[in-house]
C-alpha cells in the first residue's frame, strides 16, 4: 500500500468537526452554493462539502480571482450571501480584487480560507502558502474578518461572519482556520440560532428635521445607490409625492425604473442639476453630485447653494459630507417614514414633471452621438427580456451602458462600483447566471478585460452555465489609448493589443461562438444565443479607436 500523505491526516469529517460545523452553518443560513478551489489546507472543508452535496454544491474555477468574482455576482444580483473558498496565501491574494469590489459595492460575500498549521502560526517559518499576517490583510479589505483560535468557536464565529456580511451596511467578511483545526472534532457543530437582522429604529427628530427641509424645497433631486436596492417601492412613492427625479448611476440603476417618468440616468439628470436646491441621498455615497458633477480631484464636503438630506443605515456616512438633515435608518424604513410624514404634513409636490420629462427626452437624443455604443446597447435592450441581467465591464460599451442602457428593476444592472476593476465582468456574470439559472444574463466585455478571465470559459462549459458573453474587440485598452492620444500628444504606450481569434478560442473550449461586425448583424445572433441555453461567445469586431468617447455624459 502507498504511504499516507504527509500533507494532511485522513479526513475525520464524518464526525463533528470544525469543517462540518461550517457546512451545516452555511446550510442553516440558506446557502446552497459555494465557489471554491480545494487545496491541501482546505481538504477537510471540501470533504465536508462532498458529504453534504445533496444540500450544498461547489462550483470551481480555473483561477481564484473568478471564485471571488462569481461570489460577488451571485450576491450583487440576488441580495443573498455569496460564499467562496480559496486556499490561503496566494489563493486568498488572488481574490482580493473581488473582495475590495464587494466592499465598495456593499455586496454580502464570505471568504472561507485556511492558515498554516497551529504550531507554525506566527513563527514566520515559511510554511506552505504562509503570509506574514494574512488576517490583517483581510481585515483591510473586508467589513469583518476573524481567525478561529479554538475550533469549538467555529459555529459561533461563522454565524458572526454571516451576520456581519448580511446586516447593516452589507459587505464582505472572512473567516479562517488553521490547516489542522479544520479537521478537529468539536463537541457541537450546531450553529447558533439565526437571529433576524436588526435595523436602526426611526428617530422622529431626524424625520422632523428632514421634513422641515423638504417643505422649503423647490427642486429636490433624489440620488440612490446600492444601499437602496431593496427599497424600490418606498423610494418610488417618495419621488411621486415630491415630483422629484431619482438618479442612479451604478448600484442605483433600476431602483426607480427608467421607463417611469421620474427615473433618470446621470445624463438626463444633469440637465435638471443647475436648479436643484435639495439633494436627497438614499443608500449612496453621492458620487454623482460630489465627484462626477463636482470635483474628481478635490474632496468637497458641501456644494454651494444646495442642502443635503442623507438617509443611510451607516451612521459613519454622515461625517463624510456636510449633512443638513441626517436620517440614520434602513433605506426602505426611512423612505417610508418620510412618505408618511410628508403626507401628514401635507407637503405639496414640486410640480416639475413636465421639466423632468423634457430632460429625459432631450438627453436621450443627445446620447445617440455616442456611437456605435448606443446602437449596440439598443439591440441588447431589445433582445434582453425586461427582467434579464446585464453585467457591464470597464470598456467603451460598459461606460456608455451606465447611462445609455435602460434598466427596469433593481439589481438587473450589475457593475463593479467605484473600484472600476478591469476584468471583473465575465467571471462576475457567471456568478449572476448561477444565481439566476432561469433568467437571461448577458455579459459585455472589451477584448482587454475579457482576457483577464478567459480561462473561465472552461468553467462555463464544465458546469453548464449558459451565459451569453459579448466581447467587443477593438484591439486596445480603448479608454487608455484615447487618453494617451488626446492628453499626451499621441504617445501611445502599453494600450494596443494583439488578440487571438476569439471565435476559434471559444470553440476550442467547447463554447458555441460567433462573430459579428454591426448592430444589425448582432440582433439575430443574440436572439439565437439566448435561446440555446448553453454558454455562447459573440465577438463584435470594431476598428481600433472608432468609438465616440462616452465621457461627455459621465464627468462634468
Amino acid at each position: 500500500m502507498p504511504p499516507k500523505s504527509k500533507l494532511t491526516p485522513p479526513s475525520t469529517c464524518t464526525a463533528s468537526t470544525a469543517s462540518t460545523a461550517i457546512v451545516k452553518g452555511l446550510i442553516e443560513n440558506d446557502v446552497d452554493t459555494v465557489f471554491g478551489l480545494p487545496g491541501a489546507q482546505m481538504y477537510d472543508l471540501f470533504d465536508a462539502f462532498y458529504q453534504h452535496q445533496d444540500q450544498i454544491r461547489v462550483i470551481g474555477a480555473r483561477h481564484e480571482q473568478a471564485l471571488g468574482y462569481m461570489a460577488f455576482g451571485y450576491a450583487r444580483s440576488s441580495g443573498k450571501l455569496g460564499v467562496f473558498s480559496p486556499v490561503p496565501g496566494p489563493g486568498v491574494l488572488n481574490t482580493t480584487a473581488a473582495l475590495c469590489t464587494a466592499y465598495g459595492a456593499c455586496a454580502p460575500t464570505l471568504c472561507l480560507t485556511g492558515e498554516v498549521p497551529t504550531s507554525f502560526k506566527g513563527q514566520g517559518r515559511g510554511h506552505l502558502h504562509e503570509l506574514p499576517d494574512q488576517l490583517n490583510i483581510l481585515k483591510g479589505l473586508t467589513k469583518w474578518a476573524a481567525h478561529v483560535d479554538n475550533p469549538e468557536d467555529t459555529p459561533r464565529l461563522l454565524q458572526e461572519a454571516i451576520h456581519q456580511a448580511t446586516t447593516g451596511r452589507q459587505g464582505p467578511a472572512s473567516l479562517q482556520l488553521c490547516w489542522d483545526d479544520l479537521g478537529k472534532v468539536i463537541h457541537s457543530d450546531t450553529p447558533p440560532a439565526v437571529e433576524p437582522p436588526k435595523t436602526p429604529s426611526i428617530n422622529t427628530e431626524e424625520i422632523d428635521r428632514a421634513i422641515t427641509l423638504l417643505k422649503n424645497a423647490k427642486a429636490p433631486m433624489i440620488f440612490v445607490g446600492s444601499g437602496a436596492q431593496h427599497a424600490s417601492a418606498e423610494i418610488t412613492e417618495l419621488a411621486e409625492l415630491l415630483d422629484a427625479p431619482v438618479v442612479g448611476f451604478r448600484g442605483g440603476r433600476g431602483i426607480v425604473s427608467d421607463d417611469h417618468e421620474l427615473g433618470l440616468t446621470i445624463a438626463s439628470a444633469y440637465k435638471l442639476w443647475p436648479d436643484t436646491d435639495v439633494m436627497i441621498g438614499i443608500g449612496t455615497r453621492l458620487e454623482i453630485p460630489f465627484i462626477r458633477w463636482g470635483s474628481f480631484m478635490t474632496y468637497e464636503r458641501a456644494l454651494p447653494g444646495r442642502q443635503l438630506l442623507r438617509l443611510d443605515i451607516d451612521a459613519a456616512e454622515m461625517d463624510k459630507l456636510d449633512t443638513d438633515a441626517p436620517v440614520i435608518a434602513d433605506a426602505a424604513d426611512g423612505a417610508q417614514a418620510l412618505v408618511d410624514a410628508l403626507i401628514k404634513a401635507g407637503v405639496p409636490g414640486s410640480g416639475r414633471r413636465a421639466a423632468i420629462r423634457a430632460a429625459k427626452t432631450e438627453s436621450l437624443a443627445e446620447i445617440q452621438q455616442v456611437q456605435p455604443q448606443m446602437d449596440y446597447l439598443q439591440v441588447i435592450r431589445d433582445v434582453l427580456p425586461r427582467d434579464g441581467f446585464l453585467v457591464e465591464e470597464v470598456c467603451q460599451m460598459g461606460f456608455a451602458a451606465s447611462y445609455g442602457f435602460p434598466v427596469y428593476h433593481p439589481r438587473r444592472y450589475v457593475s463593479c462600483g467605484y473600484q472600476g476593476n478591469l476584468g471583473f465582468g465575465f467571471p462576475t456574470a457567471l456568478g449572476v447566471k448561477v444565481a439566476h439559472p432561469d433568467k437571461a444574463v448577458i455579459s459585455i466585455a472589451g477584448d482587454g478585460g475579457f482576457m483577464f478571465g478567459v480561462q473561465e470559459l472552461a468553467t462555463a462549459v464544465q458546469y453548464n452555465i449558459p451565459l451569453v458573453t459579448l466581447v467587443f474587440n477593438n484591439h486596445a485598452y480603448g479608454n487608455v489609448r484615447r487618453d494617451q492620444q488626446e492628453k499626451y500628444d499621441s504617445r501611445v504606450i502599453g494600450s494596443e493589443l494583439v488578440n487571438p481569434d476569439f471565435v476559434q478560442l471559444g470553440e476550442s473550449f467547447g463554447v458555441t461562438s460567433f462573430r459579428v461586425a454591426s448592430p444589425a448583424d448582432l440582433k439575430p445572433v443574440l436572439e439565437m444565443a439566448l435561446s440555446l441555453d448553453k454558454p455562447v461567445l459573440i465577438e463584435v469586431t470594431q476598428a481600433r479607436g472608432s468609438e465616440v468617447s462616452p465621457w461627455k455624459f459621465l464627468l462634468k
